[in-house]
């Protein structure tokens, strides 16, 4: 590899520019220079990214900090609620980490300008690729995660003592996050960025010159992305989608069945035991739809990523000239996972009456509200639930299904 140029050493004159877009001297060996401007189209990256991402990221980051606040009382802590608080905090780092560059890129509107020094341009891609993918895997197997728990709770409740514990769960997280930091590892070290100089607007101009690693040369890059992103596309995308949509329709037929047992429970004298069952009940409702809300997000995302890899393997599904439309549905899918990263906090207010009790005692009545109420609602601790015990006809109101 060549050593960085200098001041002094560096040479524009063979160098040219394209309407005042960096182009590099095409009598040199191959590289590219670090352009964000032709990395997303502009008519979309810089309203989605520019302007909508730091409203977003405000409204996420308050959402997501409020759920973890109430999540993390004493009297709400559980196996289940410990897979949402991970969630949060996944989904909040997806887009708090990203946003820095972001903003200096599309909101202060520098993304046609050189960006230089090496260092800058390293923090560029790693804060906007590698970071953010390795927090939003983290949250694909986390909801994979609350799925399965839940099912073993519902489906198979004599496991659920075993298996859904709190002391499993939590490593079970630390293992999704593990893995998710494992599988982005090579993504943080497989660019290396020097100095170099090209004529850019009829100016000698300072950018970051991208080569691999000699690692992944080592590899062979036809063989390292290839690997990469159909192991991604397998254990990533359409491997948590189909297991979470298996585990939805299973969990909803388990619903459908406690309907009916609902029915004939209301007009009965119902034990305390099986109005806890029929809370129980609601909060698979409520993880339903959070698992629901994810597929609706995530499936599009997942179908047009496997459709690009089988393109890029030589199945030529896309054209070159519709590379441009792919980009675009790729930047959308992704707003649209962002857009929804706030909504569950909604969801949790709507359909469980703990977490808006919680809510409502933490900041509008005050800390010492809900610390008063932790012993009549310690026999929650099982799941996010919809109330204290009551009898099972006071609850129609707050029953969802």
């Amino acid at each position: 590899m060549e050593e960085n140029v200098t001041l002094d050493e560096a040479v524009c004159g063979d160098n040219f520019t394209l309407d005042g877009n960096i182009t590099a001297n095409t009598s040199m060996e191959p590289h590219h220079h670090l352009n964000v401007s032709g990395q997303y189209p502009l008519d979309l990256a810089v309203p989605l990214y520019g302007y909508a991402m730091p409203v977003l990221l405000l409204v996420t980051t308050v959402a997501n900090t409020l759920i973890v606040a109430v999540l993390w009382q004493p009297h709400m802590r559980s196996p289940t609620n410990a897979v949402l608080m991970a969630m949060a905090l996944s989904d909040m780092l997806t887009v708090l980490f990203p946003e820095p560059t972001f903003f200096y890129m599309y909101t202060l509107d520098n993304h046609a300008k050189p960006l230089h020094p090496p260092a800058a341009c390293y923090a560029w891609y790693v804060l906007h690729e590698p970071i953010p993918n390795m927090f939003h895997t983290a949250s694909i197997w986390l909801t994979v995660l609350l799925a399965t728990q839940r099912y073993i709770s519902v489906c198979h409740p004599s496991l659920a003592p075993r298996w859904c514990t709190q002391n499993i769960v939590t490593w079970a997280i630390v293992w999704v996050f593990f893995f998710a930091a494992i599988h982005q590892t090579p993504r943080v070290f497989e660019n290396h960025y020097e100095s170099m100089q090209i004529e850019w607007e009829g100016q000698c101009v300072w950018v970051c010159r991208v080569t691999y690693n000699s690692w992944v040369t080592t590899i062979k890059i036809d063989v390292y992305y290839p690997i990469y992103f159909w192991f991604r596309v397998v254990f990533v995308h359409l491997g948590p989608c189909t297991v979470l949509v298996v585990l939805n329709v299973l969990l909803f037929k388990a619903l459908k069945e406690a309907q009916k047992r609902r029915k004939k429970l209301l007009n009965e004298k119902s034990s305390s035991k099986e109005c806890r069952r029929l809370r129980d009940h609601n909060t698979t409702l409520m993880l339903i739809v959070v698992v629901s809300v994810f597929l609706v997000t995530e499936i599009p995302l997942a179908v047009i990523t496997v459709l690009h890899i089988m393109s890029n393997s030589g199945l030529n599904i896309f054209s070159e000239q519709s590379y441009d439309s792919v980009m675009r549905f790729f930047i959308i899918s992704n707003s649209f996972i962002i857009f929804s990263y706030p909504i569950n906090f909604a969801i949790y207010c709507g359909m469980s009456r703990q977490f808006r009790e919680t809510f409502r005692d933490l900041f509008v009545r005050g800390g010492s509200q809900s610390w008063r109420r932790m012993d009549s609602t310690r026999d929650s601790r099982g799941s996010m639930y919809n109330g204290p015990p009551r009898n099972c006809r006071s609850m129609t109101s707050e029953t969802i299904i």
